[in-house]
């Protein structure tokens, strides 16, 4: 086992891993944060994003080794039920979840892009996302929802 220290949604965070236990793995079942999800487990469908300081990551395909000494935010740093973040806030008012399997990659997927640039153009939005896959809305709220974080839209 190796005791890896890490920053986990602004809190000092020290977990004793397996040196191959992905970083997916540690979130969901050893610190309870279940908002990340196995989805492909190969880094395409983008289910289990989170920001690695700052950056989207997928956290199915890095050691959690790999992030000690790093900032890790999930979606439970994200917003609260009584106080959610803008983009969940549009993503709710413009029907741009359903299941929500893919909701929390996508949200922390948008808020990268948002954070790099405040108003992104349609063109933009659609391909930044693109690495996040959806199987329930066809993608056109979640656009529709971005465009209205960003601006550009209703």
């Amino acid at each position: 086992m190796t005791a890896v220290r890490f920053s986990l949604n602004g809190e000092a965070a020290e977990v004793d891993v397996e040196p191959r236990e992905l970083l997916l793995d540690t979130l969901r079942d050893r610190l309870a944060m279940r908002g990340a999800h196995a989805g492909c487990e190969q880094g395409a469908c983008g289910a289990c994003t989170v920001h690695l300081d700052g950056s989207g990551v997928r956290s199915c395909l890095l050691f959690t080794v790999q992030v000690g000494g790093a900032e890790v935010r999930t979606i439970e740093g994200v917003g609260s039920p009584g106080a959610l973040h803008p983009i969940q806030q549009a993503l709710s008012e413009h029907h741009g979840l359903q299941c929500g399997f893919c909701t929390p990659g996508m949200v922390l997927t948008a808020l990268e892009l948002f954070e790099t640039d405040p108003h992104p153009t349609r063109e933009r939005i659609e391909e930044w996302m693109s690495g996040n896959l959806c199987r329930c809305t066809g993608y056109v709220n979640i656009v529709a929802a971005l465009e209205a974080v960003a601006g550009e839209g209703s």
